[in-house]
């Protein structure tokens, strides 16, 4: 290995245990960093078939006894890896695509997607429809509905410890919830558009929309990849509800961290803010501690031909996450 050379919008760091201080370079590949030759070692697993397939691009790559590279384990550059349509540039233009469903699919999700993995729209319904479905959620939360949530592999109390998160799960029929159906009714408008386009995936279905609940007391989930096994889930889509959020008072950043890139994606949980992402192993991702009420809803999208698998192998995940919901019909402009 060998010192670190700067590396533009990026900052370096061990890839096994994210130190980010007095680094040594994979002499290989030169893009994976490590802060002692041990994690060199112990990473070397997972991290050799990208590190080949990076020296092959290197015409004078050194080749170590040892050499390295796996999704990123710590902290990286706190840098939003997403495409234009993310930041207040161009909320008017997300705040126009609102009825054209269609246009915003295909001219950036669909790239934004297959180029990054993840995608951001700003403004997505509009701050009077996003009120209302708050509106939804509170009364939802005040009723006494949610739960813990759980973990698909659930051993006593064990949860806890990973993930602080009070959840519920609607279908959109349920009195009451019908701003919540509205929601998920667009959230399937953009989808079916993006179907065919965005990977190699064929959707057919969803989850129930999850709400969920971080209550403000230091709660966050730790590190973890939505789908892990191949359950059938390839597409994550969530939708945030916290006005005035400041990431720097209120914490709950959801922070992403893309399969070998040496780089992280935060977002901060703001208002009527629409993330999608990859739910395999691409996206390992953790919900950092929250010292404000955090809501936001998330319904996962199913891959026909993988669910198709999941199902023959008994790999469909535990309570709602293993319901599928057929995509609504386009919905009415409103």
């Amino acid at each position: 290995m060998e010192p670190p050379k700067e590396v533009p919008g990026a900052d370096p760091y061990c890839e096994l245990c994210g130190k980010m201080e007095n680094l040594l370079k994979c002499g290989r590949c030169r893009s994976s960093f490590y802060c002692c030759k041990e994690h060199q070692v112990q990473d070397w697993t997972k991290h050799k078939r990208v590190c080949r397939k990076e020296a092959d691009r290197q015409p004078d790559g050194d080749t170590p006894a040892q050499t390295p590279r796996a999704p990123p384990d710590g902290t990286g550059t706190k840098e939003l890896i997403t495409g234009p349509a993310a930041g207040s540039n161009n909320a008017k233009r997300n705040g126009q695509t609102r009825s054209h469903p269609q246009k915003l699919a295909t001219e950036y999700i669909v790239p934004c997607m297959n180029e990054h993995g993840i995608c951001v729209v700003d403004n997505f319904l509009g701050e009077e429809t996003g009120l209302h479905i708050l509106e939804d959620v509170r009364a939802l939360h005040q009723t006494g509905r949610f739960t813990d949530g759980q973990l698909v592999s659930q051993r006593s109390d064990s949860s806890r410890d990973i993930r602080g998160d009070k959840i519920t799960w609607i279908e959109g029929r349920e009195p009451g919830c019908e701003k919540i159906a509205f929601l998920t009714s667009r959230m399937d408008d953009l989808v079916r558009h993006c179907n065919g386009k965005m990977g190699n995936y064929r959707i057919n279905g969803r989850t129930k929309a999850m709400v969920a609940c971080y209550p403000g007391n230091g709660t966050g989930y730790v590190r973890h990849v939505d789908n892990p096994n191949g359950d059938g889930r390839c597409v994550t889509c969530i939708y945030y509800l916290n006005k005035d959020w400041d990431a720097k008072e209120h914490g709950g950043l959801l922070r992403i961290f893309p399969e070998g890139k040496a780089q992280f994606a935060d977002i901060e949980p703001k208002f009527d803010r629409l993330l999608f992402f990859w739910s395999d192993r691409r996206n390992p991702h953790e919900v950092q501690p929250a010292y404000a009420t955090r809501y936001a809803i998330t319904v996962w999208y199913f891959d026909a031909d993988e669910r198709a698998r999941a199902k023959e192998k008994y790999l469909t995940g535990a309570g709602e996450k293993g319901v599928k919901v057929e995509l609504n019909k386009p919905s009415e402009p409103s």
